[in-house]
């Protein structure tokens, strides 16, 4: 007799983020012998560098194989804590920055608390919060504001079941970066409301085109209840390594590790031996690697916006673009950016994704963080497609 597969209410509405289903869907057509050019997903195309590689490599070799502590390897805890000029019991590494969100909201959530998301967001913010029993709140931000949320939205946006604002600059996927005045206005409001924990995830810090501030750096009175993200991933190209971290106060670092302790235990050892190197060796390369984004960024803006329909601004951080379509969907009587994307992907070969994966409908994300022939043959499929519908 065959048992039901019950599945938990806890995941009603999570599946498969739309940014993996274009992926799958480009990967299958290349199955088919389609040449699919794909700027869809957020992985920088440089390799990890060798040095780094090469300390993974000694540690393998030195015997650092075994169970790591739950918290992080003492030498990357420490490493991380100089960084951000703090002791390393506020800081937690992780399998990756997404679990430190997860464990952080996991941590402190329960049913109906409520955590403020300002729109366009990365999609799995809003999925982990559900996941925990939380409720995402989500603020729009357009275009016209920089996708930057104002106090007053925020102020508007909270109640007495917020226990999270979620800020990611420089934000995936519209590249938007908050100055330190854009931050401290945010947290003025944040320090009437004292229930209210801030959680700045900041792993595209190195990849900002304008002065970078950290949340920690711009609001010194909210550092008690501020969690800041990060990790190597972007930066360092080691989306594979997957090591990200918390930085905040102790007794949330504490309860982040209990979870921790209870899904994956500590993160690789050799990935943390590597890390270490990373963020301690030399740093150069990040310059290098940030003006080359910075190159690859304005060929893409000055491509896309000079299309028809389309309305490309300027990024000031990441590695995305985040036009607004509406014009080209109108013109090819697309009723939805899903829809213009599908098309992109059945007629190009091109695969993008649709801004609603972001809260954002009327948009698409191109990452840049592609080789230089890559994004030409990608451009060229766009203003192809856009130029079909009459633009």
């Amino acid at each position: 007799m065959t048992g039901t597969f019950r599945r938990a209410t806890r995941l009603e509405g999570l599946e498969l983020s739309e940014i993996v289903q274009v992926s799958e869907a480009a990967r299958e057509m290349r199955a088919k012998g389609r040449d699919v050019v794909a700027l869809s997903t957020g992985e920088p195309d440089f390799p990890t560098p060798d040095h780094v590689i090469e300390a993974a490599h000694r540690a393998a070799l030195a015997g650092e194989t075994g169970y790591p502590p739950t918290g992080g390897t003492a030498k990357l805890r420490a490493a991380v804590a100089d960084g951000a000029g703090v002791n390393p019991a506020q800081v937690v590494i992780s399998t990756g920055a997404k679990q430190a969100i997860a464990n952080a909201l996991l941590a402190t959530l329960n049913e109906g608390d409520e955590v403020v998301i300002p729109v366009p967001f990365w999609t799995s913010y809003s999925d982990i919060v559900r996941m925990a029993g939380g409720v995402p709140v989500l603020v729009t931000c357009p275009l016209e504001a920089g996708f930057c949320m104002t106090p007053d939205q925020l102020e508007g946006a909270i109640t007495s079941r917020t226990r999270w604002l979620m800020l990611n600059a420089p934000s995936n996927p519209s590249g938007a970066v908050y100055d330190a005045g854009q931050i401290a206005a945010l947290a003025a409001v944040l320090e009437r409301h004292p229930d209210v924990w801030i959680m700045a995830d900041e792993i595209y810090e190195h990849l900002s085109y304008v002065p970078f501030t950290s949340f920690r750096e711009a609001a010194p009175a909210l550092t008690d209840r501020t969690l800041v993200i990060n990790g190597v991933s972007k930066a360092y190209a080691m989306t594979g390594w997957r090591i990200g971290w918390g930085i905040g106060p102790a007794p949330l670092i504490k309860a982040m590790t209990a979870v921790q302790g209870q899904v994956t235990s500590g993160a690789s050892s050799i990935s943390q031996a590597a890390a270490l190197v990373a963020v301690t060796g030399d740093q150069s390369l990040l310059e290098t690697r940030r003006m080359v984004m910075q190159a690859r960024r304005d060929k893409v803006v000055s491509a896309l916006d000079a299309l028809s329909g389309v309305r490309c601004p300027v990024p000031d951080g990441a590695f995305y673009v985040f036009p607004n379509i509406e014009g080209a969907m109108a013109a090819g009587g697309f009723e939805s950016d899903a829809d213009f994307c599908r098309h992109l992907l059945e007629t190009q070969a091109l695969a993008l994704v649709p801004g609603r994966a972001f809260g954002a409908p009327g948009h698409l994300r191109l990452s840049f963080a592609y080789s230089e022939a890559e994004l030409d043959e990608g451009l060229a499929r766009m203003a192809q497609a856009v130029q079909a519908l009459g633009g």
